[in-house]
């Protein structure tokens, strides 16, 4: 096998282990999400748990891209792949750790009735995990203009967050004892945007990938 296609079969792996980071992260925030919403501990404590495999993974990313950087020096295009994966393994595992914050609002409120039927912090979710998603098509794709319409994602977000909390603290205003879940479910949904933010990150670093120059998605 030459050189160059040692570097390829290495980059290829870490795109692998990329597309499998970010499905590990899906499966976090749905699974964070639910628990809360059903009020199962459970699962909770298992997002938890599941939390230390996604930090295993970025640490392999990690030890893959610093190997090839040490061993192959490659430069342009072929050394933003390699740091491009560790900005998007680090966004990823930041996405999870927030999953985790989730999954912990639900120990915390443990069995007692929520304020409200959940609608907003759920929908919320399900634009994250597009984002998500989306995000690691970019990135396998190299395709910009997915990257770019992430933006328009995150400004859906950013508008439901502030819906969200204007409709807590109306409920914390009527009667002051929610006052503690309301503040937990605030969290929830501040985990929720910034979740959104770090996957706007992802479509960033692919237009940096293919173009060289890295926008400014999150305004």
């Amino acid at each position: 096998m030459t050189q160059r296609h040692q570097f390829d079969a290495h980059l290829e792996e870490l795109r692998g282990a990329i597309i499998q980071m970010g499905e590990m992260v899906e499966q976090a925030i749905i699974s964070a999400v639910k628990s809360l919403k059903e009020s199962d501990l459970e699962l909770a404590q298992q997002v938890i748990k599941n939390d230390e495999d996604i930090n295993h993974l970025e640490e392999s990313i990690d030890d893959i891209g610093s190997t090839l950087i040490a061993t192959q020096q490659p430069v342009a295009k072929d050394l933003r792949k390699i740091l491009i994966a560790f900005k998007i393994s680090n966004d990823l595992e930041r996405i999870a750790d927030m999953a985790v914050d989730i999954a912990k609002v639900t120990l915390r409120i443990g069995k007692q009735e929520l304020i409200k039927p959940l609608v907003d912090i759920p929908r919320i979710s399900e634009i994250v995990l597009e984002m998500v998603d989306q995000g690691i098509r970019a990135y396998m794709e190299e395709n910009v203009d997915l990257a770019y319409k992430m933006a328009k994602m995150d400004d859906e977000v950013d508008h439901l967050y502030s819906q969200i909390l204007h409709e807590l603290f109306a409920y914390m205003v009527e009667d002051p004892r929610k006052m503690t879940q309301v503040l937990l479910l605030s969290f929830v949904s501040r985990y929720l945007e910034r979740m959104a933010d770090h996957a706007t990150n992802i479509g960033e670093s692919v237009v940096y990938l293919v173009k060289g120059k890295r926008p400014d998605l999150n305004q």
